[in-house]
């Protein structure tokens, strides 16, 4: 039995997914691959565009030769799986991988079974979790408590109409629920803070915030929703918007600026100075936030922010998997802190297209 496969061994014995790793020696290893989506657009599509920055910057310190190779779809990115360990090079020191989807865990499997360390980048599957080097991801629990947090420092009381924009019905919207109600119940802090006790919500106000079911990260469908939303008058008064992604908010606010809902009826809405939140870092989401894109809709607007979620992550998975190789010590649950980003600190946040 090789060094690698008795620390993943050790690391479930001593405690799973909050175990450390200490890399054995890898002198002649000199390859890393990196898996990812398509560089198409969108927060996927720039997973791979900060990929292989890092990929170039790594390379071009002579020590391992980095390639980036992008999936369109799970079967392939198991296919791909399937030929790096059946070229059996000796030069492999390590894969990092975001997978596409759960089905990618077969694959992961055979990575585990050719005993070549790997890195799992966002898409945390649980049944393998515990053999990754690291898991890198954002903290979903963290952007709903972001953006809980936002609204109650600009006002939110306990029963205010809040209305919540899901993502998917996937792991990631049930933990950025999670931290939403859990920041507001008082169980979770952000930023170091908790909602003092006379702000908190009890159980019955919390049963009363309104869920828009999935919008699968769609643009277009959260507009159709907020304009069916604002086709009865009586909606106009909630204030309070949680999108859960850059995408869905930037569709509330083209319904907004669009000729879907009545006129009186936006009037009617802006007139409560109503505050949305996504999540993210869309550039077009941080132009608004910057003042400088959607001025007349959002200077009717009580605010908007977006907590960070940034694709920039997978370049932290590339370099676990190098301080890995290089003997120093890589927390295996890695989870990456998220941030509020409001107009007082947009400036100090990358964002993508």
């Amino acid at each position: 039995m090789n060094n690698f496969k008795k620390s993943i061994i050790a690391a479930v014995v001593a405690g799973g997914l909050s175990a450390m790793f200490s890399a054995p020696a890898f002198a002649a290893d000199k390859n890393i691959i990196v898996l990812t989506s398509p560089e198409d657009h969108g927060w996927t599509g720039s997973v791979a565009t900060f990929a292989k920055e890092k990929a170039k910057e790594i390379t071009a310190q002579g020590k391992y030769d980095v390639n980036v190779i992008t999936c369109d779809n799970a079967g392939y990115q198991i296919n791909q799986i399937e030929d790096i360990i059946a070229q059996g090079d000796k030069k492999l020191a390590g894969i990092v991988i975001q997978p596409i989807d759960d089905t990618v865990m077969s694959g992961i499997q055979q990575i585990v079974n050719a005993e070549i360390p790997y890195v799992a980048f966002d898409r945390i599957i649980d049944g393998v979790a515990h053999t990754a080097i690291s898991n890198v991801k954002g903290d979903n629990e963290g952007i709903g408590a972001g953006a809980a947090s936002y609204f109650v420092d600009n006002g939110l009381k306990p029963g205010d109409k809040i209305y919540v924009y899901e993502g998917d019905t996937s792991s990631v919207t049930t933990l950025r629920n999670k931290g939403f109600i859990e920041y507001l119940s008082g169980k979770k802090e952000f930023n170091g803070k908790k909602i003092a006790d006379n702000l908190k919500w009890s159980d019955a106000q919390l049963k009363n915030i309104t869920y828009s079911g999935a919008m699968n990260w769609s643009r277009s469908s959260t507009k159709t929703s907020f304009e069916s939303l604002m086709g009865e008058v009586s909606n106009a008064d909630i204030k309070w918007f949680y999108a859960e992604d850059d995408e869905l908010a930037m569709g509330i606010l083209e319904a907004l600026r669009g000729g879907g809902i009545d006129e009186s009826t936006k009037d009617k809405f802006y007139s409560h100075k109503p505050f949305i939140t996504g999540c993210g870092g869309l550039e077009e989401i941080y132009g608004v936030i910057r003042g400088e894109e959607y001025k007349d809709i959002a200077s009717k607007l009580g605010g908007i922010m977006s907590v960070t979620y940034s694709p920039s992550m997978i370049q932290t998975a590339e370099q676990d998997m190098v301080d890995y190789l290089d003997g120093k010590k890589v927390t295996q649950d890695h989870v990456i802190e998220c941030h509020n980003v409001t107009k007082e600190n947009v400036k100090n946040f990358k964002s993508f297209n």
